[in-house]
């Protein structure tokens, strides 16, 4: 992803960070970062050696020393009262292991939670790696591994920050600070909300980082402002009571593939447009994506006309986006001449701020229904829904974010919009309504996240460390103007 750096003064400029004495904190920071890097990266390789993944599917141990790893670097980091915690699922089944610890903040200064997770994604295909995905690898300034990126580097950011920030402010650190390392997101967080409620006051705080998203490109910092929502379901075409043959049968009825591919295809207008009444959509957006980067970020094919309307921005980020995720029919190879009775497919719906998960997923609903192809009965199976979230621009805290990424890229950071979702946000939201949430993120537009290859620019990591260290050393210096709950 591209944009032209602005050109006008940086927007949220403030004083040098000093100390009683005078010292200047923030060469202070700069240097301790940069001597400390070699290990921070060596760090995060041992954790991307631990391939612990939440998925039910998956073997339970690697996550569990996944968490012992992690817990054990806040302990080298001098973090004390480390804790692995965890909840249960609906079934009675553990939850993800998350690791917490907390620091208390003296009297009269805030609290902030640093979230990240320690969960990955399993591999796929190896075939597709170009290396071992749980042997990190340094390349071309770049470090490959899963997790390398998603989440790890996150996890390694918030305890870097923090430890340099412990380090150059030494007694005049009465900050707050409150690590929460989740060990399940990559299986949709099926136990955040009740590890919340179960956690409330230990979890408490008065801004909330969450390290889990993108930066604009290699060398230009964002603050991650929006995030779309999410509802999921399956679509199920039902034709004939049973299988029948083709050649016999076949001409005067559809089979279920076919008239189930006929309702999606309903889904977009001529333009690649979602064509689902009642859905939010809007083209506000302050950046935007030139056409030929987005198709190099996404690997578009030559020739293949992007879909939608508007601006890229508004299309990825404020504009609802509707996928098919899955499709059950027999696979090509063992195929026979047959009449399917039934087909399923699964969509994805991506939700612009401002839209009800609720409202979306009847609408959708509503559309299937009214548009059943040829008579045929259509059963519609609601699935997973999350909220849209926008940040307040305007607060202390993303205020002081904007600078932090600014002085540690030496360029004004840009407020940009994710596609993608993180439902557990709107439980943050909703169970500590007074805090300030920030999202964050080490990653670039080159980092294939959830993909083969996944990678973290090693520069922009080191510059991610000291942009968040400048903000906990300045939210200790000068605290939240605003109320705080």
């Amino acid at each position: 992803m591209t944009s032209t750096p602005p050109s006008a003064p940086h927007p949220y400029s403030t004083p040098a960070l000093s100390g009683p004495d005078g010292q200047d904190w923030t060469e202070g920071l700069r240097t301790v970062i940069d001597r400390a890097f070699a290990s921070t990266v060596g760090t995060l390789k041992d954790l991307v050696a631990v391939p612990g993944i939440a998925w039910p599917s998956f073997d339970r141990t690697p996550l569990e020393r996944s968490a012992e790893a992690v817990a054990d670097v806040l302990r080298a980091a001098g973090v004390d009262g480390v804790q692995i915690l965890q909840s249960r699922k609906a079934d009675g089944t553990p939850g993800g292991p998350a690791v917490v610890a907390r620091r208390p903040a003296s009297e009269g200064k805030p609290t902030v939670l640093l979230y990240a997770h320690h969960d990955v994604q399993p591999p796929g295909d190896e075939g597709l790696w170009n290396t071992d995905p749980f042997t990190a690898v340094e390349r071309d300034g770049r470090l490959y591994g899963r997790g390398a990126a998603d989440d790890k580097a996150g996890i390694m950011a918030h305890v870097a920050a923090y430890a340099a920030v412990a380090e150059v402010l030494g007694n005049n650190l009465g900050l707050g600070v409150t690590f929460f390392f989740e060990g399940e997101e990559e299986a949709g967080s099926p136990t955040f909300r009740p590890f919340l409620e179960a956690n409330r006051e230990l979890l408490r705080a008065d801004v909330i980082v969450v390290a889990d998203s993108s930066n604009w490109k290699v060398g230009i910092p964002a603050l991650t402002t929006s995030l779309r929502g999410l509802v999921d379901g399956v679509i199920e075409v039902q034709v004939l009571e049973h299988a029948v043959h083709s050649g016999m049968y076949g001409g005067a009825v559809l089979d279920a593939p076919t008239l189930l591919s006929r309702l999606i295809a309903t889904f977009h207008d001529e333009q690649g447009n979602v064509a689902i009444p009642d859905l939010v959509a809007t083209d506000n957006v302050a950046v935007d994506l030139p056409e030929a980067d987005y198709r190099a970020d996404a690997s578009v094919l030559d020739g293949v006309r992007l879909a939608g309307s508007g601006s890229i921005a508004s299309r990825l980020w404020t504009k609802p986006a509707l996928s098919i995720i899955g499709f059950d029919a027999p696979a090509v190879d063992v195929a026979s001449n047959t009449l399917l009775p039934r087909a399923r497919a699964k969509f994805s719906l991506r939700l612009a701020p401002g839209q009800d998960p609720t409202a979306a997923m009847d609408a959708v609903r509503r559309h299937v229904e009214a548009n059943a192809p040829f008579g045929a009965r259509v059963v519609f199976t609601p699935g997973e829904s999350g909220n849209p979230f926008q940040t307040d621009t305007s607060s202390e805290a993303a205020r002081i974010a904007m600078w932090a990424l600014g002085e540690a890229w030496g360029i004004p950071a840009v407020e940009t919009g994710i596609g993608g979702s993180i439902p557990f946000i709107a439980d943050l939201v909703e169970l500590y309504p007074g805090a300030q949430i920030l999202v964050t993120g080490v990653e670039d537009p080159d980092s294939r996240a959830h993909s083969a290859n996944e990678s973290l620019h090693l520069g922009d990591f080191r510059k991610a460390i000291l942009a968040e260290a400048l903000m906990l050393a300045r939210l200790n210096s000068s605290g939240l103007d605003e109320n705080r709950g």
